[in-house]
């Protein structure tokens, strides 16, 4: 027999499951309040590095446009020491458009050199700037996560009190009433326990065959909902008892009373199957 003590105790249940529940949803969605930061910590991080390899490219190859200025030099060095030891025209003609390519080749390396080093400062200075923002962010990280874990600690302790006050509501009621109990609130936006007027139950509004109303008005046994599998409680109408049937509905109600509980039963083996495979 259902009694008023054990409909009351679902009642406050209710409440409890409920709010464990939104605090177990709160913990889950904690670690999204670190998305943002740390994807803008893993762009800065990309840029450092692809900024680096830029920077390890242009040194070596601003150090094979200094080896090709030095040798521009010594050939033009070369060229206007010769010039002055030679005694034929052709040979100063040749000697002289020698000077003259390695002169040109001097001016064209000194200048790659000289844009390649003001290149190379610029890019330092960028690699300086993404070191300086990664460890901000790094910083900005560190104490974020030691918020995050702070409001964690806070919310696990409050569901531990609340585990605790279940335990306490829970230990006359039975098991299998509980379980279900707590499934419905999960599916149900915190709401597990409705009343059903007439024959129409107050949680989906769906009315219901009248030997089932009467079935949950004795209130031999705790009896859910067909269709939106809410516990439900006798409660007359302020005008009194109406009754909405339409003997049409009966078979769809008793095929959603079948589906409900292979459901209930699908869910337990599931359970039952991984409990197995974890003791294992």
């Amino acid at each position: 027999m259902v009694t008023e003590n054990e409909l009351n105790k679902l009642r406050v249940l209710q409440d409890v499951l409920s709010r464990k529940i939104r605090l177990e949803q709160a913990i889950v969605e904690i670690p999204k309040q670190l998305v943002n930061l740390e994807e803008a910590y893993n762009r800065t991080r990309k840029s450092f590095i692809e900024k680096n390899m830029d920077y390890e490219k242009l040194r070596a190859a601003e150090e094979e446009s200094r080896t090709l200025l030095r040798e521009a030099e010594a050939a033009r060095e070369k060229a206007e020491k010769t010039i002055a030891e030679i005694s034929t025209q052709r040979e100063y003609e040749a000697l002289d458009k020698e000077r003259h390519t390695a002169e040109e080749n001097e001016q064209k390396y000194g200048r790659e050199v000289q844009q390649k080093e003001k290149a190379i400062i610029d890019l330092k200075h960028d690699i300086d700037r993404y070191g300086s923002l990664i460890a901000d962010q790094e910083k900005e990280l560190a104490d974020r996560r030691a918020v995050i874990d702070s409001e964690k600690a806070d919310k696990n302790a409050e569901i531990e009190a609340l585990q605790r006050e279940e335990r306490e509501l829970t230990d006359d009621l039975d098991k299998e009433v509980v379980f279900k109990f707590e499934r419905i609130l999960r599916n149900k936006m915190g709401i597990g326990i409705v009343a059903i007027k007439g024959n129409v139950c107050m949680g989906c509004h769906m009315i219901l065959p009248a030997q089932f109303s009467n079935k949950v008005r004795s209130g031999e046994e705790f009896v859910f909902c067909p269709y939106c599998s809410r516990i439900l409680f006798y409660e007359e109408t302020t005008d009194g008892e109406e009754v909405f049937f339409d003997s049409g509905d009966s078979g769809a109600l008793y095929e959603a009373e079948e589906e409900e509980e292979a459901e209930f039963e699908d869910e337990e083996r599931e359970e039952e199957k991984v409990a197995a495979d974890f003791d294992e």
